[in-house]
């Protein structure tokens, strides 16, 4: 201490000492009012940012959450409802009014990794169609080739004879492309036509509307195979229409190609429904045959489950508002509680909740006056940015950052994206114990020891958690006794409604002998050309830009 005052008396130094304390001084007291004034304006919650980096231990935000939680309960319950519905769809006395419309798909055989041959395929969902000749190999192996065509838009709207047309006259470019024969006995062709439909028969269904912008004149009831075949017909080409194929009958015929235990069809994409296989004495509703198989395949429509009010009991406010602000309120009620084309914009409001409270982006507020950014936006939060953040791990969250940062939030802090990416977990972890539940009442209904179900979609895809959820929830939920498994189906539209086609193709045919005025030259000559190579085939070289060659495993 002498020292120092000595220092202080010397004149030399004493004028550069007092302009450090000054300063020094100075710098203390504007820290203090900067530090006092963000403490003033900050939230009233002082522990904030230390619960927020654990947000399943912040209460305020748990209690938002805690709606979207079903536990083991909730699911047993959602499950006798389901089964309820179920047979409402199945019964004559209760169909009309029935939510889930159990319609009968007049798919009887299952494909079971025998079938050999070459089938072609139609696939029709929107604006681009593909034509594909998928051949069948020894041990279930698959080559496919497969062309896509555009559908220009005087097409799209014009008249429908139009539309028929053109679908006949690009098979025909294919068909000479891949060099099959265009004369002697007729393909078999599975026509995948994903608009609504009223299926009267196994190749035949009637068009209930049209949708995806489509507005073609002269098809609305009139039934859309009899309308493709007379336009194959017109142009002479020898192919025969012998299946109307939906996505989830496909899904199932392209798994038990591979796997003769999958019973189960199962989307999980920017919407969701199953199918699956049942017993004919179960299926009031049926207006066919009972030869053998017993058995047909029921395509469920199971999106609707809930329109009649009975899961209101676990819908959230936000599923409430995602129903409202939709195109069609009131319907599709379970499909909007899992689904791709939803379950982002849950996401969203509750963010937006969150940030309505002071729970989030806390004191950036300010900077988030541009009401036109997507976070405001209705659909700006997309499903597949729920499965981006997801796949964070750790403390750098850098997928979630960039996520938030393209939603217009600027500067996320850490804390900001562990609640996001806890929000996101949940209300795809309920989607998927959703899914998991219902599919639970199928296997536990097949009843058999071993059920493979055949999945596609993009959420089940792409989601790194989802199939791991739906496991979770499925092994408290299915019988013990029952041993399940969840596949990835490969091209369920094109390899699918191929299977389907020559499945069916044989199905009709054995019924034809039993008849005995079918001619079994007839069937000799078909029996040819399904288990044969065409005269020329094309070996599976590299072709034109917009045509793909590829063989299955």
């Amino acid at each position: 201490m002498s020292s120092l005052a000595t220092l202080i008396k010397d004149d030399s130094l004493s004028s550069t000492l007092r302009i450090g304390v000054v300063s020094l001084a100075a710098f203390s007291v504007v820290g203090l009012a900067a530090y006092v004034g963000y403490r003033a304006a900050g939230p009233q919650n002082k522990t904030y940012a230390l619960q927020n980096r654990h947000p399943e231990s912040n209460e305020q935000i748990e209690k938002v959450l805690e709606s979207l939680r079903l536990d083991d309960e909730k699911l047993r319950q959602i499950m006798q409802y389901l089964e309820k519905e179920m047979e409402d769809g199945l019964s004559p006395a209760t169909h009309k009014n029935a939510d889930v419309k159990m319609f009968p798909t007049y798919v009887r055989t299952i494909a079971d990794g025998s079938e050999t041959g070459q089938v072609l395929a139609l696939d029709l969902g929107g604006t681009n169609f593909r034509v594909l000749l998928v051949t069948l190999l020894p041990q279930s192996r698959v080559e496919l080739t497969s062309k896509i065509f555009v559908i220009p838009q005087s097409i799209m709207l014009g008249e429908g004879t139009n539309l028929f047309r053109h679908l006949a006259e690009c098979l025909l470019e294919f068909m000479r492309k891949e060099n099959l024969s265009l004369t002697g006995p007729r393909y078999p062709l599975g026509f995948t036509f994903s608009f609504p439909c009223k299926q009267e028969g196994l190749a035949s269904a009637r068009l209930s509307t049209w949708t995806k912008g489509f507005t073609c004149s002269g098809v609305v009831n009139e039934d859309v195979v009899k309308l493709l075949q007379n336009a194959i017909d017109e142009k002479k080409i020898n192919v025969q229409c012998v299946a109307l194929v939906n996505d989830t009958v496909g899904t199932l015929m392209a798994c038990a190609y591979k796997d003769p235990n999958t019973a189960i069809g199962l989307i999980l994409g920017t919407g969701t429904n199953a199918c699956y296989v049942e017993k004919l004495d179960k299926v009031g509703t049926w207006d066919g045959d009972y030869n053998e198989p017993k058995q047909v395949i029921i395509n469920m429509e199971w999106g609707a489950f809930g329109n009649n009010g009975r899961l209101n009991y676990i819908r959230t406010k936000y599923d409430e508002e995602v129903d409202l602000s939709s195109v069609n309120p009131g319907k599709q009620v379970f499909e909007k509680m899992i689904s791709g084309m939803y379950m982002g914009e849950i996401v969203r409001l509750i963010i937006l909740d969150l940030m309505q409270q002071d729970l989030l982006f806390i004191g950036q507020r300010d900077g988030y006056g541009d009401y036109s950014t997507p976070l405001f936006t209705r659909g700006g939060f997309y499903t597949k940015f729920v499965s981006t953040v997801e796949t964070d791990e750790g403390i750098a969250f850098a997928n979630t950052r960039r996520v938030l940062e393209d939603m217009g939030i600027r500067n996320p802090t850490f804390d900001d994206c562990a609640i996001v990416q806890h929000i996101c977990k949940n209300v795809s972890k309920r989607a998927a114990r959703l899914a998991g539940a219902a599919l639970a009442v199928l296997i536990n209904r097949i009843n058999k020891p071993n059920v493979t179900v055949g999945v596609d979609g993009s959420l089940y895809r792409y989601h790194p958690r989802f199939k791991r959820n739906m496991e979770k929830c499925m092994k408290s939920t299915v019988s013990k006794n029952i041993k399940f498994k969840l596949t990835l189906s490969d091209d369920g539209s094109g390899k699918g409604a191929a299977l389907i086609a020559i499945v069916a193709d044989r199905y009709q045919r054995s019924q034809l002998r039993s008849v005995s005025s079918f001619d079994e030259s007839e069937d000799e000559q078909i029996r040819v050309l399904i288990q044969q190579q065409p005269p020329n085939p094309v070996p599976p070289i590299v072709k034109a830009t917009n045509t793909i060659t590829r063989t299955l495993p």
